[in-house]
């Protein structure tokens, strides 16, 4: 990833909406699109832009976030005290640097640090009364989890209750962990879910998360998770330093890392020794670890060291480089998207590196392949940062072969043979066919998507095998699927059939926000989908809707409006949504807004870290009551929902007199 530079306050909005979206990526839909090393340098990004312009800070940056957003089905509770996330270093410097605040804020040298694997799972809290397991919350906002004590049960290596033959066993603790899957289960999960015409896990990291969110905690079970705990909350009022926490744990039988993978060290060439040897030896561990975290062993220092924004002054993480191997470029092929941009792909010789075997790698576009003279043939270094999306890094020059050319992108599409253009002001190329074949797969892959009609079983490879087969080219022709045509596809036996055509079934009923999503409308996203859905109120009202109209509406720009406009001019797209309603697909109306709420037509503008709702919530309870929400104060902002720690939105609203809510205030209201 090249590095970004914020140029101003529009480049800082725009980053903020994109981390926001790998944030959804990451923690939704456990599916990660970048790696933790580029998605660091864009928060650090963000945050030396938000530290010079502090009264820009948008309300919804995910610097001010210390985790995912809670789930809905699962209940939520209060952490004893935070979950914080840690820092992460990357270099020697920067963990010196980390050394020295630590001398600073402590004034003196003499300081000891307890290293630890850092585990690539997903964290977890859990609690134990007069010895009994009563509780487990993930991280959640870092002060409210979601409740998994059900799927956390499953964890047969977990005590249901405590025992010790040494200590008295506290009347309440809560233990803090890292929930994660073993390598060799991780193969076989995602085997069983490629046979079931399911989406693959991208690691065992997201597969841990995924697990231990999903409703049944029968299925939780079937994906055999196990835990490591570290540590525990008030640690003070137990331990006092946290060499000591690891063999605390394990006198009541919890279970923690092996003996070798925790050290007491004296100073930095402790610390860098230790991680070497980690470092060296991490491919022969049973499960994924991504670095080492260092904490200062002093527990009662932790008080006084304190925080900062969402993450201990006591303790960092030391991430390891991405895992990277050499391999050939055999091919550079094109794959087409959905708005009929290419996208070279690099067609690698099979390489075993982080934990699978690596056979294509997305080049991004043509100007990234000019940048590292890239070509076919080549031997090149290739990495799986963060162990997300494997990507070349550099060539080796001294192994080029000779008369190897340099790769250019194709006049014409490899799909459909029609002229490819370079889109204007863009690195991007583009098929100028709409009717190209690749970009209906694409498109019939965004339509089952799970922001969009979400058909659950209705993978990648399911619907490319569709295509293939000619049972589906329009979204349409997925509802008139039947188990006489499904038994006829490779692999597909009674219970992959009715588990698809179940999902398909449920998919009819959607939100009509999510049906808009669904028809693929250029320059329409999911807020944009929002806006149109509680404008029109139904289809029939949408298609007829006017530029002028649809500019009226509040967040939808020109650009969109016109294409609105001009997707439902062509007669085609009509005859396929009246397709799809005869078929029983049936987009729910959104609620009417009951225009004596006292939300109506009122402004709120949220800041600081809301604990009973997740700021989306917060934001779609004032929409369905006819509320609007704004990211800056003004003087005709109506109320300020002020959550904990907030910024300077809360004391311009009292500088203007503007109404400032509680949460407590903002539930009553509702």
């Amino acid at each position: 990833m090249t590095h970004r530079k914020i140029k101003d306050q529009k480049d800082y909005i725009d980053l903020v909406n994109e981390l926001i979206e790998h944030d959804k990526h990451y923690y939704k839909e456990a599916k990660p699109i970048i790696s933790d090393y580029d998605y660091d340098l864009l928060i650090k990004e963000l945050q030396a832009f938000e530290k010079k312009n502090p009264t820009l800070i948008h309300p919804n940056s995910p610097s001010l976030r210390i985790g995912e957003a809670l789930t809905k089905g699962f209940k939520h509770f209060s952490h004893l005290t935070p979950m914080m996330s840690l820092a992460n270093t990357y270099s020697k410097d920067e963990l010196k640097d980390f050394i020295k605040r630590i001398y600073k804020l402590l004034e003196k040298e003499d300081v000891k640090f307890c290293t630890e694997l850092k585990m690539d799972g997903t964290a977890i809290s859990i609690r134990y009364e007069k010895g009994h397991l009563t509780q487990a919350l993930t991280r959640g906002n870092g002060k409210t989890g979601d409740d998994v004590t059900l799927n956390i049960k499953t964890i047969k290596t977990l005590p249901l209750k405590l025992h010790s033959s040494e200590k008295n066993i506290p009347d309440l603790i809560e233990v803090r962990g890292e929930v994660f899957i073993h390598k060799n289960i991780f193969k076989k999960l995602n085997e069983k879910r490629e046979e079931d015409g399911l989406d693959v896990f991208a690691n065992p990291r997201n597969a841990a998360a995924g697990s231990l969110k999903l409703l049944d905690p029968k299925e939780v079970a079937k994906r055999h998770l196990d835990v490591i705990c570290y540590s525990i909350a008030n640690a003070e009022n137990f331990v006092s330093s946290q060499f000591e926490m690891h063999n605390y744990l394990k006198e009541f039988g919890l279970p923690i890392s092996s003996q070798k993978h925790f050290n007491l060290c004296k100073n930095l060439d402790d610390i860098l020794s230790f991680a070497n040897k980690i470092e060296k030896t991490r491919e022969k561990l049973s499960f994924e670890i991504d670095g080492i975290v260092i904490k200062v062993d002093d527990i009662k220092a932790h008080k006084s060291l304190g925080f900062t924004g969402k993450s201990p002054r006591y303790a960092v993480a030391y991430k390891f480089a991405a895992e990277q191997a050499i391999t050939t470029i055999k091919d550079i092929t094109i794959q087409i998207g959905r708005t009929g941009i290419l996208t070279p792909v690099a067609e690698l010789e099979p390489t075993f590196v982080a934990g699978s075997t690596i056979s294509r790698a997305t080049l991004h576009n043509l100007d990234e392949i000019q940048r590292k003279d890239i070509r076919i043939t080549d031997t090149v270094i290739i990495e799986k940062g963060g162990d997300v999306i494997p990507k070349v890094v550099s060539v080796d020059f001294s192994k080029r072969k000779k008369g190897a050319k340099k790769f250019e992108m194709p006049k014409k599409c490899p799909i459909c043979l029609f002229d490819v253009e370079n889109v204007k002001g863009e690195v991007a190329y583009r098929c100028t066919n709409l009717n190209c074949k690749g970009q209906n797969l694409r498109r019939l892959i965004y339509f089952a998507a799970k922001n969009a009609m979400d058909i659950e079983h209705l993978g990648i490879k399911v619907m490319q095998t569709l295509v293939e087969r000619g049972f589906v080219s329009k979204p349409s022709d997925i509802y008139l699927l039947n188990e006489e045509m499904l038994s006829e596809l490779e692999g597909f036996k009674e219970k992959s059939i009715k588990n698809l055509l179940d999902s398909i079934k449920k998919s009819k009923k959607c939100t009509f926000s999510r049906f808009i999503m669904a028809l693929g409308i250029k320059y329409v996203g999911s807020e944009s989908a929002d806006l149109l859905a509680n404008f029109s109120k139904d289809i029939k009202k949408l298609q007829k809707l006017t530029t002028e109209e649809l500019i009226n509406i509040e967040g939808i720009g020109d650009i969109a409006a016109d294409s609105i406009v001009e997707y439902f001019e062509d007669q085609n797209n009509l005859d396929e949504i009246e397709k799809l309603l005869s078929l029983g697909v049936s987009p729910q109306k959104p609620k009417e807004t009951k225009k004596d709420h006292l939300f109506f037509s009122k402004i709120f503008v949220l800041t600081g870290s809301l604990e009973h709702f997740t700021r989306d919530e917060a934001k779609k309870l004032i929409k369905e009551r006819g509320g609007k929400t704004s990211s800056s104060v003004s003087k005709n902002t109506d109320y300020v929902l002020v959550g904990s720690e907030p910024g300077s939105k809360f004391e311009k609203a009292k500088k203007l007199g503007i109404k400032t809510l509680t949460e407590e205030e903002f539930s009553a209201m509702l």
